[in-house]
């Protein structure tokens, strides 16, 4: 049986969605439907693979009133928590919706400083005996050293608990040298090894530098992932439509899934189910949330080369 799935959210956030019925810049807007909810990259994977069926821990910082609101909606929507408290007060994104076209236009706090020694209480909190994977995903707040999600994957290793980062840029780097499964997509890889790279001879350059394997979503072009034992693209299986947001926490969630069960899973098993639930996760409204019909319809149906 898999172990806990434990995802951490370094910078998490109330998401708080206004919808309006046409978005004018400078004018004035009647708002009639709000929605107010945890968010954050990891809260996303979270829901996800809660939907899938697995256990999740939702690990990050909390401080304040809004802190308090994201904690109470984590309980409300099911998801244990395991959130270290902070002086500063967590931060919001506000997205508006224009129902006109659907586009939202995201507006998204930096996230309060997180002093040294609440970095230290977090760490020393961590459930490692309970844990099967941690999976970490998002941007980290300000006063957090560049490598902390690599720090993570280390201590994590420590304790015989693999890891998956879903990051970008020096970080993804210091992640893959820490020997964590990196996740990425095809513009953060590029960014982090070179911008004329190919997909496929990136993903296998964060490999060399020491991941267990690199997953990269590539667009429209489908995903590929990479190990010591080779690289596999898979393509997707048709074109969507809708809210792309969630999609890339989408692919983490059965990523992290499928290192809890086993630590060296096959790849061309895991991209089939990760293409589904990425694409399931934009017909969705809302990130973090999946299209179980869809994902279990468009699975077999992946190609994988």
């Amino acid at each position: 049986m898999a172990g806990l799935i434990g995802t951490v959210t370094l910078n998490l956030a109330l998401d708080v969605t206004y919808e309006v019925d046409e978005l004018q810049v400078g004018g004035s807007h009647r708002v009639d439907r709000i929605r107010r909810r945890a968010g954050g990259k990891g809260v996303n994977v979270a829901r996800v693979a809660a939907a899938l069926g697995h256990q999740v821990l939702v690990l990050g910082f909390v401080g304040g009133v809004t802190g308090e609101l994201v904690a109470e909606e984590l309980f409300d929507a099911g998801l244990t928590a395991l959130l270290t408290p902070i002086a500063g007060e967590t931060r919001r994104t506000v997205a508006i919706v224009n129902d006109v076209d659907g586009d939202a236009t995201i507006f998204n706090e930096a996230g309060p400083t997180v002093s040294a020694d609440e970095w230290r209480a977090f760490l020393d909190r961590m459930p490692w005996g309970r844990m099967g994977v941690l999976a970490c995903s998002g941007s980290l707040p300000p006063g957090l050293p560049p490598d902390a999600y690599a720090e993570l994957a280390v201590r994590a290793r420590h304790h015989d608990v693999l890891s998956v980062i879903d990051t970008g840029g020096d970080a993804l780097k210091a992640a893959a040298r820490a020997g964590a499964v990196v996740r990425a997509n095809a513009s953060e890889l590029r960014a982090a090894v070179g911008e004329v790279v190919e997909v496929e001879e990136g993903a296998s350059e964060l490999v060399a530098l020491g991941a267990s394997a690199a997953v990269i979503t590539d667009g429209p072009r489908g995903m590929v992932a990479a190990s010591k034992k080779g690289v596999w693209r898979a393509l997707p299986v048709e074109t969507v439509s809708g809210n792309p947001t969630g999609a890339g926490d989408a692919c983490t969630a059965v990523v992290a899934a499928a290192v809890a069960e086993s630590p060296e899973p096959d790849w061309s098993v895991v991209l089939k189910s990760a293409v589904a639930a990425s694409a399931a996760a934009v017909l969705t409204p809302v990130a973090g949330d999946i299209d179980l019909p869809a994902y279990r319809r468009w699975q077999p149906q992946v190609v994988v080369n």
